[in-house]
């Protein structure tokens, strides 16, 4: 059973290189990484663990529009 986690969290994730939309292909990578950090707690594994929350954390903060705060800052700089 905990192979099969494994295995479909690995299939998730190669399957997120087939997503166009960067936010779709980030989203699918982040819940691959989930899988992953459940795989890893169930088998003791704290690097697997450690390495997809910092997978997870970073798919979901870039997969979400940023304010562009430079062009605001440019903006009131010349006046």
């Amino acid at each position: 059973m905990l192979e099969a986690l494994g295995w479909v969290a690995t299939a998730v994730f190669s399957t997120s290189y087939f997503f166009r939309r960067q936010m779709a292909l980030r989203l699918i990578q982040a819940a691959a990484a989930c899988l992953w950090i459940t795989y890893g707690v169930a088998i003791g594994a704290r690097p697997v663990v450690v390495a997809n929350l910092i997978v997870a954390a970073a798919a979901v903060y870039t997969s979400f529009p940023k304010r562009d705060g430079a062009a605001a800052g440019a903006v009131a700089a010349r006046d």
